[in-house]
């Protein structure tokens, strides 16, 4: 059965402007992702998974725009001592970043790595992508496996003595840049990735995890500045037995932005915590949507997802757990929550379980609400403006999705960034 019309015409004039690469090991994964989406198609409004969040921004074959915004605080991040790894609108800098070797970690360019016969990251690339398709399609995902034409791939084989920093900078107003990332961390590996920057006018990025029996991957993500860019990201991570990963990310302006994390627990006695804060204010649409599967036992994951929305300003959640047969022992929490600081603003929470296992504990809960009048009234009658007590009381909410953050040092970098914003704002 072929397409509709209106998705197939659409999907053929959003690839019309973009050319497959050639060559090497990534070819048949990238011929395999086109032969896909062609076939799937690129998502439209009538998409369940798209229903909350219009897709036309994405589709639009025309050029880009997003004006560039002066960094007004300096560079999230700044102050951490890190291996910095420098993007330009979508193409690697090399004179901005630092030398690529590190004890316990190989780095490789994708742009450089692919005319290579045989490399680490083909038993990746596009497979875990492939994965997450089912039950949910992620088209935007294949989109980036057949046309990415750069991005990094980091093998992890220690513990490196620094966070590797994926640094996204945007300089052009009608960028429109396409990153893949494969991140390979072996047994017993330990490492931690940051990731910041605005990226480009319109930025679809993928990263590929797999994360080895007794492997643990700390990230760190802070998605900001310009207040038109448009953003469509995926995650797909696989852990094995007795593996942590563990991931957030801070969102503040943007039109659009839309967080996909797929995570696949395929080990006994793997950890998975997914946490996001946003902030955001009048022409802001956010769609976090998350697909946590269980299939092994006694495995814990965590879905931590806070937003703050004013003047209009839109916030999504769709995140679903899914206990397979013999998962057993699974502990699983969901939590979504949205502090609406006005009566313009709304939350869409689309909150799911689906459970195969008996013996499991899984909860999940979406909640929407204004600032509490009494605890604001409380702060007021101790001497605090208004304007503060709304900050203080607007990181109190938010505070559970950022305290997910182990490092202490970079989740006090979150939460100034934070303050920071609630302030010019107020």
């Amino acid at each position: 059965m072929g397409l509709p019309e209106l998705k197939q015409t659409a999907t053929e004039a959003r690839l019309a402007g973009l050319t497959l690469p050639e060559g090497g090991w990534s070819e048949a994964a990238r011929r395999d992702a086109l032969s896909r989406l062609t076939a799937m198609g690129l998502p439209q409004r009538r998409d369940e998974y798209w229903k909350y969040t219009k897709p036309d921004l994405f589709l639009d074959p025309s050029e880009p725009h997003a004006a560039l915004l002066e960094n007004e605080e300096g560079m999230v991040f700044g102050e951490i001592d890190r291996l910095k790894i420098v993007f330009v609108d979508g193409v690697f800098d090399p004179d901005a970043s630092d030398d690529l070797s590190m004890e316990g970690v190989t780095i490789a360019r994708l742009a450089d790595s692919s005319a290579a016969d045989i490399h680490w990251a083909q038993d990746i690339y596009g497979v875990l992508e492939e994965r997450g398709q089912t039950p949910v399609r992620r088209p935007f995902a294949t989109m980036n496996t057949a046309f990415a034409t750069d991005g990094v791939l980091l093998h992890v084989t220690g513990k490196p003595s620094k966070p590797i920093s994926l640094i996204y900078m945007h300089q052009s107003e009608s960028s429109d840049a396409i990153l893949h990332h494969v991140v390979r961390v072996e047994p017993g590996a330990e490492a931690t990735i940051l990731e910041n920057g605005p990226a480009a006018a319109r930025f679809n990025k993928c990263m590929e995890i797999d994360v080895a029996d007794g492997g643990v991957l700390h990230h760190v993500r802070s998605q900001g500045r310009d207040h038109e860019r448009l953003a469509v990201t995926h995650m797909f991570a696989r852990l094995g037995r007795e593996s942590v990963f563990k991931s957030f990310t801070l969102t503040v302006n943007g039109v659009m932005t839309r967080n996909e994390c797929v995570i696949e627990l395929t080990g006994d006695d793997a950890v998975a915590h997914v946490a996001g804060a946003c902030v955001g204010d009048g022409n802001f649409h956010h769609d976090d949507t998350v697909f946590v599967t269980h299939d092994a036992v006694n495995c814990e994951s965590r879905q931590v997802f806070k937003k703050v929305l004013r003047n209009g300003a839109t916030g999504v959640f769709q995140g679903k757990i899914l206990v397979k047969e013999g998962a057993q022992k699974t502990d699983g929490y969901q939590i979504s929550q949205s502090l609406l600081l006005d009566d313009d603003s709304q939350f869409l929470a689309k909150p799911e379980l689906e459970i195969y296992a008996d013996d499991v504990a899984c909860s999940h809960g979406s909640t929407s609400g204004a600032i509490d009048e009494t605890a604001l009234f409380y702060l007021r009658s101790r001497g605090l403006p208004k304007g503060e007590a709304t900050d203080l009381l607007t990181l109190a909410f938010l505070a559970e999705a950022v305290e997910e953050i182990e490092n202490e040092t970079l989740s006090e970098d979150i939460v100034g960034r934070l303050q920071n914003w609630l302030a010019r704002r107020r």
